[in-house]
């Protein structure tokens, strides 16, 4: 499964690609917003960091418009993919987008019905948000499921899965299990995720005893 870091955040992203796990990033307007900077500048230093996909998300509602502003993003990079709402002016978009040859990630997916409208539409990847299902009182991961089970059914559709809002390190581990292509994950939970206790202890009780052995390795 390949991991894109969910942030807007520049320095959260340099030492995490020095572990060799990031493979692109995702942002959103509110990701934006919090990072106090401009959207433009943001998404350029993103696409210069990595090589993988990074996602930029439309302003626009109406068809005309956010085809204009993602013909626009698209040009900042060729690794940018253009994000845009899971409406009928999104999939409309999103076709044309990629006819053009440009990677579309499509979101703010809550059914399985309307993943499957935007693999057809030609989506690049499919986000659909576990964590919002998981506050109303549904279970999330379920969705992923339905999704690539789905998805498996008919080879000839190439979107990826990617789950989007991830709130833990047991939602990545259960989005590998379901089969997710991809987990778009805010750092704090890469941190999280590789922390354990016992791995802590053990290494703490190795570190006690070798420095009783008196040795150096170099």
């Amino acid at each position: 499964m390949k991991f894109f870091l969910d942030t807007a955040n520049v320095e959260e992203v340099k030492p995490l690609l020095e572990m060799g796990i990031v493979d692109g990033i995702t942002t959103n307007p509110s990701l934006i917003a919090a990072s106090g900077r401009k959207f433009n500048d943001v998404i350029a230093e993103m696409c210069e960091l990595v090589s993988g996909p990074v996602s930029a998300e439309v302003a626009a509602t109406d068809y005309d418009t956010m085809l204009q502003e993602g013909r626009f993003l698209a040009d900042i990079s060729s690794n940018v993919a253009v994000k845009v709402p899971l409406t009928l002016d999104g999939l409309k978009v999103c076709r044309a987008l990629a006819d053009e040859g440009t990677m579309v990630n499509v979101t703010l997916c809550f059914s399985s019905g309307q993943a499957l409208l935007a693999a057809k539409a030609g989506a690049t990847f499919i986000s659909p948000f576990v964590g919002r299902l998981d506050d109303i009182g549904h279970v999330g991961m379920q969705l992923i499921e339905e999704i690539c089970m789905i998805y498996d059914n008919y080879p000839e559709l190439e979107t990826e899965v990617l789950a989007a809002s991830i709130r833990s390190p047991l939602h990545i581990v259960e989005a590998a299990q379901a089969g997710a292509h991809v987990a778009t994950i805010p750092p704090k939970l890469i941190h999280q995720l590789l922390k354990h206790p016992l791995t802590d202890s053990g290494l703490a009780t190795f570190v006690k005893d070798w420095e009783k052995t008196g040795q150096r390795i170099i």
